[in-house]
């Protein structure tokens, strides 16, 4: 087996992880089970709640889901959580009934330690897929990690939870709700196998909002759709996709019934802009990315279908070889805007990068002149403007360009 390249940290990244605001009645941990090639990596985060947290999420759309989301879905239902225990270095998907059997050991585990029922425990693994895990080693070391729950070790949290990541998510934002302050912190995971049908590879967003969890599960499908399901860095969707809210009560603000309730317009807006946050991060951390990447499509028929169209352009190994060596050539994009299946009014597309125009109402523009669309696309942030002509659907989609470290990488996953 070859020998996997040293980690580079994306050109992409933020200058440094941010600060994160502790979340009342969450506590915690990170430990080393041993699950990755390096047993000197954190592989586990573990999340337990001081008393149950309302819980919301969304998962895969894979044919393929492993078993924690099946775990997962299976007691979503019930809208309570405990804990949430988190293994990176191996997917624990195609594993058969060893799997499902993995799951229910890793949430007796934790349920035992806690003091509350398995099926409160929520269970995710990321990593390799098809191959058995380990999870003796997890039970090995769960009390150890539980005896080192804290308020706030989000950084550790968010590495704990890494694969082929160069660089740990995390989001931290204060709001209010019925003018009584709320906390919303989140992190996340993802690099390559970018092409959410429901969220990103792992996100858990917590907050201490006293909210049911019909009103958490109506405003996090709608800040799903707007940011995880609007990102792309392959165009392939994980059979492990998990973002979940979990609310702690703990805030002191008025009763929330309904999502349609007015107090919650600023609660929505900040969690909207979290998962925004954290579903560009893991853009700028696509496997080889150089150039973070916006595509705003309008004049489509409906949102579903602006969106369609971004990610038709978005996904175009074309397109995103073309950006990433700095080539202004735009009939790419008409191309992928054309492979898109949806409705285009074609004398009346037009196209723009950077703002400068390079197609109006179906042609090249008079006198067109490629060297500031060239100088624009050789910058590490590019975006795409694209009207089809047709209605008044709209919608952004980000990616990242593809190189040779895409490549460089993913033959060496499993080193």
């Amino acid at each position: 087996m070859s020998k996997a390249p040293k980690t580079v940290v994306s050109p992409l990244a933020p200058a440094r992880f941010p600060d994160m605001l502790p979340v009342s009645g969450l506590r915690l941990a990170t430990g080393h089970a041993g699950i990755k090639a390096s047993s000197t990596k954190l592989d586990l985060m573990l999340a337990v709640f001081d008393r149950p947290a309302s819980v919301a999420g969304v998962f895969t759309k894979s044919s393929t889901a492993g078993a924690p989301v099946r775990w997962c879905r299976k007691h979503l239902s019930k809208g309570k959580a405990r804990a949430l225990i988190v293994n990176s270095g191996n997917a624990n998907v195609y594993t058969g009934k060893a799997g499902d059997n993995a799951v229910v050991t890793a949430a007796k585990g934790v349920a035992g330690l806690v003091g509350c029922r398995a099926g409160d425990v929520y269970v995710a693994s990321t990593g390799v897929i098809g191959e058995n895990l380990p999870v003796e080693k997890v039970v090995k070391v769960l009390p150890r990690v539980y005896k080192s729950l804290k308020a706030a070790p989000w950084h550790d949290a968010a590495v704990a939870i890494m694969t082929t990541d160069t660089f740990p998510k995390g989001a931290s934002v204060t709001t209010e709700i019925g003018g009584k302050p709320v906390t919303i912190s989140g992190i996340a995971k993802g690099s390559g196998m970018i092409a959410p049908d429901m969220a990103t590879m792992l996100a858990y967003v917590f907050t201490d909002a006293k909210l049911p969890a019909g009103v958490l599960q109506s405003l996090l499908k709608v800040a799903a759709d707007a940011s995880f399901n609007s990102i792309t860095v392959d165009s392939d969707t994980s059979t492990s996709d998990t973002l979940q809210l979990f609310a702690t009560g703990q805030a002191k603000h008025p009763a929330i019934a309904k999502v349609g309730d007015p107090a919650l317009r600023k609660f929505r807006q900040a969690l909207d802009a979290l998962c925004l946050d954290l579903a560009h991060q893991v853009i700028r951390d696509g496997e080889g990315a150089q150039k973070f990447i916006e595509i705003a499509v309008s004049g489509a028929k409906s949102t579903r279908a602006a969106r369609t169209i971004g990610l038709s352009i978005a996904n175009s190994p074309l397109v995103k070889t073309a950006i990433a060596g700095g080539d202004a050539n735009w009939g790419r994009i008409v191309m992928a805007v054309g492979k898109s299946g949806q409705d285009i009014a074609e004398t009346s597309l037009n196209i723009s990068v950077g703002g400068h125009p390079v197609a109006i109402n179906g042609a090249p523009p008079a006198g067109y002149d490629e060297t500031p669309v060239a100088k624009h696309m050789a910058g590490q942030n590019v975006a795409i403007h694209v009207d089809v002509g047709v209605g008044r659907g709209k919608a952004t989609v980000w990616t990242c360009d593809l190189t040779h470290g895409y490549i460089d990488i993913n033959a060496d996953y499993r080193s």
